[in-house]
């Protein structure tokens, strides 16, 4: 049987961060993905303060301020009465508000790795607790008939979670909403302006992010009557869709973009989340088990928090870790381990429960119902309180700890065989 100090699931936004942190704290992580390759569903994220933070923690940042510009501000346009609300990002923030291709945010995450810390094909099967010598470790079976013993098991296998199933917690449920995300392409630029465009009505919210100067980042959620799973899956069938039928009273401005669109990155997904009691009162972390990103918190993307409170978890798990390794010179398995796994859980459950109902009531009042509390929420409240709800999901996660580099030595861990 193979064994690892720490075995990760996932080589997603949270994986690759993770593996980065436990890093920068002397553990050599393996990455388990189950694709051949880096995931890059998903065109484009929109990256708040939180995850800059976070990204500076992890030593990152600077490989993609470099090529992404701060969003300069933005307006919310409700498509019921026209009214269109200025909405000014703060300048005080080292990073401020910048979008980024998530191909390129994986990448740079990768980028900090040794060569053979992911392991791509690698599907995993089930998962249990085995007690060795006063201790317990996390076996992970998989699907090709490996084994691999780890002092700790990270599960960050996204919304559908192998390892949040194990753990107890509940599947997430669907909002009733979908999105349709894409990229625009303008080969000789786009000539507008570096802002952020938002429309809303009833069950619709639509929205313009631009990347650069060549680029915009759209989407398109959508309260869907039917299954969504009806959908075509063919991208010119799902842009014919969206231009005919989903998008056809938003403004010409939004339709000439998207009609730009590469049709290859193209994607029509459900919007899920998992009910914040859950992660109150369930169980996060079992043992030396825990999970991380989509995996513990799946989310709604009015907030744009997905991937940034994935890099959050990130940071904060390495630095108990790296705490765990201060206290004891060295990673301990066992009650120790599965302590430094609770103090994480207690760290982020309350944060992690706050974004995912704030990310689904502040949907709720864009896009539900239509009676004149709804509107009133709508048109004359909710701009108002946008520059707050930022204010709120700005969120310093704090930094890693410093290992000794004798400690560094002693901890680097390449794969070894147990009888």
């Amino acid at each position: 049987m193979e064994e690892q100090d720490v075995v990760i699931v996932g080589a997603g936004i949270a994986g690759l961060a993770t593996a980065v942190a436990l890093k920068r704290v002397g553990v050599r992580a393996l990455v388990l993905e189950k694709s051949e390759g880096l995931r890059a569903t998903g065109a484009a994220l929109t990256l708040q303060p939180n995850a800059w933070l976070a990204l500076d923690a992890l030593g990152v940042a600077h490989e993609l301020t470099t090529i992404y510009a701060p969003l300069t501000g933005g307006n919310i346009t409700s498509l019921d009465t026209g009214a269109s609300q200025k909405v000014n990002f703060p300048k005080s923030d080292k990073h401020g508000i910048r979008a980024v291709h998530r191909k390129a945010l994986l990448e740079a995450l990768a980028k900090e790795l040794p060569e053979d810390t992911i392991r791509y094909s690698s599907k995993l099967k089930s998962v249990v607790n085995q007690a060795e010598e006063g201790s317990s470790y996390a076996v992970i079976h998989m699907e090709n008939g490996a084994s691999i013993k780890a002092k700790a098991l990270v599960g960050c296998d996204g919304v559908h979670s192998v390892v949040a199933r194990w753990l107890g917690l509940t599947t997430p449920v669907h909002s009733g909403r979908w999105a349709v995300r894409g990229l625009a392409i303008f080969p000789e630029g786009h000539g507008l302006n570096h802002e952020v465009q938002n429309f809303f009505t009833i069950g619709k919210r639509a929205g313009l992010v631009p990347l650069n100067d060549k680029e915009f980042y759209w989407f398109l959620t959508i309260k869907f009557s039917s299954k969504g799973e009806e959908m075509p899956h063919d991208p010119e069938l799902i842009m014919r869709q969206v231009l005919e039928n989903f998008a056809k009273e938003l403004p010409k401005s939004y339709l000439n973009i998207i009609q730009h669109s590469d049709l290859s990155t193209l994607t029509w997904a459900p919007l899920m989340f998992r009910f914040p009691w859950d992660i109150i009162f369930g169980k996060v972390s079992k043992g030396n088990i825990t999970v991380a990103g989509d995996a513990m918190h799946p989310m709604t993307p009015e907030l744009g928090q997905g991937g940034c409170s994935a890099l959050e978890d990130a940071v904060v798990l390495g630095k108990h870790i790296g705490d765990l390794i201060i206290r004891h010179k060295k990673l301990v398995a066992g009650d120790q381990m599965a302590e430094a796994l609770e103090r994480y859980v207690k760290e982020r459950r309350w944060r992690a429960a706050g974004l995912i109902t704030s990310s689904y009531l502040t949907g709720w009042v864009q896009q539900d119902g239509s009676g004149w509390l709804m509107r009133f929420l709508r048109d004359k409240v909710y701009g108002r309180f946008y520059s707050k709800i930022f204010n709120f999901i700005n969120y310093d996660c704090g930094k890693l700890p410093t290992i000794d580099s004798s400690l560094n030595c002693e901890l680097e861990n390449d794969p070894r065989k147990i009888n």
